[in-house]
This record gives C-alpha cells, sequence and structure tokens, in this order.
C-alpha cells in the first residue's frame, strides 16, 4: 500500500468585500472599522458612520470565513455571517488579515481617498485582538486603534514580531460583558501601555455590544487625535 502524504497545499486568490464612504475633500482621516463575529460590513459600516467625525472616509472590511446562521423566523431565508479566525491553522487567517488591512490602506491611499497619516482602526470583538496583532507588527501604519468588547492577542507575551508603535490606542470594555468580564480586562490597560504611544481604557454599562456612550467616546476621542501631532 503506497504511504498517505498529508497536509499537501494548493494556492488558492480570494475575493475580500469592504463598503466605502469616501468623502468630497480628499485625501481625508480614514476609519476601517472591522465587525465581530458573525456579523457583516454593513452592520458595522452603519456603527462606523455614528462613530466618525465629519470629514472621515469610512471603510468596513468583511470578514473572511462565511457560515450560515438560523433564519430569523421559522421558515425563512437563511442568515449569513462572517468571522475572522479559526482553530484551525489560526496563523493563516491572521496572515489573510495582515495583508487585507495592509492592501486596503494601500489602495484607498494610492487612490487618494485616504490621508496616510490619518488611518485609524477600529474592531469589535472577535477583529479587536487581530487588529492589536496588526497594530503592533505594523507599527508605522496607523494613528490609532480603538478595541471595543475585546481582547488582546494570546501570545501577547512571547510574539516576537510585537513592537512598539507612536500610534494612540483606546479600549472600551463592558462591565457586564459576558465574554471579556472585567476581571479578564482588568490587566489590559497596562499591558497594552506597555507597546502603544498611550492607552484610553474605559468602562461603560454595558454588556457584549456597542452602546450610544461608546459611540460619543469614540467621535471625540478620533476628533482629538486627528488634530493633534502624532
Amino acid at each position: 500500500m503506497t504511504d498517505i502524504t498529508s497536509d499537501q497545499t494548493l494556492k488558492a486568490e480570494i475575493n475580500l468585500y469592504y463598503d466605502l464612504l469616501a468623502t468630497e475633500s480628499s485625501p481625508a482621516p480614514l476609519l476601517i472599522g472591522l465587525h465581530g463575529y458573525g456579523a457583516h460590513k454593513r452592520q458595522m459600516m452603519r456603527e462606523a458612520q455614528l462613530m466618525a467625525p465629519a470629514g472621515f472616509a469610512i471603510a468596513s472590511l468583511q470578514g473572511f470565513h462565511q457560515h450560515m446562521r438560523e433564519p430569523r423566523e421559522a421558515g425563512g431565508p437563511p442568515r449569513f455571517g462572517f468571522g475572522w479566525l479559526t482553530s484551525f491553522r489560526p496563523e493563516e487567517s491572521i496572515a489573510i488579515h495582515h495583508k487585507a488591512i495592509l492592501d486596503l490602506i494601500d489602495k484607498l491611499v494610492g487612490d487618494g481617498v485616504a490621508d496616510p497619516n490619518k488611518i485609524f482602526l477600529l474592531g469589535f470583538s472577535q477583529s479587536c485582538a487581530l487588529n492589536y496583532r496588526f497594530a503592533f507588527t505594523y507599527p508605522d501604519q496607523l494613528r490609532g486603534i480603538i478595541g471595543i468588547c475585546g481582547g488582546i492577542p494570546g501570545d501577547w507575551e512571547t510574539n516576537e514580531a510585537y513592537q512598539k508603535t507612536a500610534a494612540d490606542l483606546f479600549h472600551l470594555a463592558g462591565t457586564r460583558d459576558e465574554f471579556y468580564t472585567p476581571e479578564r480586562v482588568r490587566d489590559y490597560e497596562q499591558q497594552l501601555g506597555t507597546r502603544a504611544r498611550t492607552v484610553t481604557f474605559k468602562r461603560y454599562d454595558a454588556g457584549h455590544e456597542i452602546v450610544p456612550d461608546m459611540r460619543v467616546d469614540v467621535k471625540h476621542w478620533l476628533a482629538q487625535h486627528t488634530n493633534e501631532e502624532a
């Protein structure tokens, strides 16, 4: 019997989808928003529009792992959700995420849509730690990072690729978040502060969700960090 050779690979290309809201005055500050697990680009575009100050361009990138969700009503059409990471070879998903962000920035800067010195990356839930991985692996790409109801990379202490960045960081946490509990996130401010230029850490009376006070504070934070020198 011939031996089986396992885990051979083939290279393949996939399309990554994003929605874009450009401004009349370009290049503009850019907010790149990434949704959480099971959501989609339209959902994050709605949220990002509530958070971005006037004059911002917004790009909402969609996760590349598609899955079907239960229909909203019995007999209704299935809903599609998207995610960023799988437990099988997660390093491959991380690499796709990094390349997607780099390619999106290059395209929007090259097209004259985005100011390369004023690019902000926003993530909710699952995309939060992935965005932190990107920010500290490519420390010169971003002006600021915003993480809502999410975590920090599991290899925070061991990954030698992570570097200090001149970007500022805003982490928002819910006091009733069942996934990222107050106990789980209690050291995040200190840990993130070892690599970000500045860290703003704020808790809200919220579960695993984006609440109105968060939207207001993100808008103020973006306006402040757009108008000051890095």
